[in-house]
């Protein structure tokens, strides 16, 4: 028979501080709607194991199901803030299928103007393979200078099928100088499963931080111990509220965060007719000359063409039915109008972009609050 810790003994533990493996966060038995609640039972057995996962963390990974916690996004960019008081090499991951929904706005003064920057382009396994990387790298790092980036060396990778992995680590030891490492990146970037790549490399580890299609899955910065004595830190991922993921259920989650090769959608498109992405956006071909639009999206999301002249009342009669998935909790498209003066993106902000030829008028449509851009073409 085994000696069961004491309750007192878990308080001290719990005291003394305990975090949780998976996310990072401080482990509390008091609030079961806060971060790191694990129930005083499941302390007992696992306080002296190496499977501290707080609750939310052992349901995500064994159920992929997600609970809401009560951090801000103050509180994210509070706690990325803390880099800036440290000399250490950040590490900033981008997801090339979702370029615009990965940036954050200002983050050398985040990070410490003096720290270098080092640019992961991860997903490329998503993009078609037709796209030339040396294009991809150049055409990033001018969307980077546009954006006030200026990174030590850009390095393009599939985190989740691991590409590159030695070039990166390779690369991260050159820029580091002895330094700690920070993993830094909005939501659903593919932070967590990079450094699990990472760590798998040196140890043989799998899956030691919680990684999942959710938004905000790292609730505090995770320390990974380096042979030199540094540590190489997952940090939360900052969370943009203009992204499609926020006005979907989980269960359409999917939709938005695409786990295989995009396959183009070209349409041949006369002036007044109209393509909708399921329910959840739109593009109308104002005006211009009969050209071609290729659609960048997840496969299994249905694109439908039809008029403009009348799309307001189909897509009134059909939503949820001929068109889905729904956005959740929104009612109305809002619109956007742009003109292109160069081959261009239409981009949907979390969901995918459209290819536009120069010289055509164009509208996007995307529930409130989710952001329709134009960018110079990917692809």
């Amino acid at each position: 028979m085994t000696n069961e810790v004491s309750n007192e003994e878990v308080q001290a533990e719990l005291e003394a501080g305990l975090n949780c493996i998976g996310c990072g966060a401080r482990l509390q038995d008091q609030d079961d709607q806060a971060a790191g609640y694990l129930p005083l039972s499941a302390l007992k057995k696992l306080i002296n194991t190496d499977n501290l996962l707080c609750q939310r963390c052992f349901r995500l990974r064994h159920y992929n199901e997600i609970q809401p916690v009560e951090l801000t996004d103050d509180d994210f960019v509070k706690l990325l803030s803390q880099i800036s008081e440290s000399k250490a090499l950040v590490v900033y991951v981008i997801d090339v299928f979702d370029f615009s929904g990965s940036l954050i706005n200002g983050l050398p003064r985040f990070v410490g103007s003096n720290n270098p920057i080092l640019v992961v382009g991860n997903k490329v396994d998503l993009l078609p393979k037709l796209l030339n990387k040396r294009h991809l790298h150049d055409w990033l790092a001018r969307q980077l200078k546009e954006n006030g980036l200026h990174p030590e060396e850009i390095l393009l990778t599939s985190a989740a099928h691991p590409q590159n992995l030695d070039d990166i680590l390779a690369a991260i030891d050159e820029h580091r100088h002895g330094q700690d490492v920070y993993i830094v990146g909005t939501t659903n970037v593919g932070k967590s499963t990079l450094i699990n790549q990472i760590i798998k490399s040196r140890t043989g580890i799998q899956e030691l931080i919680t990684t999942s299609r959710f938004p905000g899955t790292t609730l505090d910065r995770i320390e990974i111990p380096l042979e030199d004595g540094q540590n190489l830190i997952d940090t939360p991922g900052i969370i943009k509220k203009d992204q499609m993921a926020h006005v979907l259920s989980s269960a359409d989650l999917k939709y938005a965060l695409p786990k295989n090769e995009i396959k183009p959608r070209t349409y041949q498109l006369n002036a007044e007719q109209t393509i909708f992405i399921g329910a959840l956006a739109r593009f109308d071909f104002q005006i211009g000359d009969r050209s071609a639009v290729t659609a960048y999206f997840e496969n299994n999301l249905m694109l439908h063409r039809t008029k403009m002249g009348g799309a307001d009342e189909f897509y009134t009669k059909h939503a949820g039915e001929l068109l889905k998935p729904v956005p959740e909790k929104v009612t109305r498209l809002v619109r956007h109008e742009f003109k292109t003066t160069k081959k261009s993106d239409l981009v949907f902000a979390g969901l995918g972009w459209i290819s536009l030829p120069a010289g055509i008028q164009v509208a996007g449509w995307a529930p409130e609050g989710v952001a329709v851009t134009i960018r110079e073409a990917m692809i």
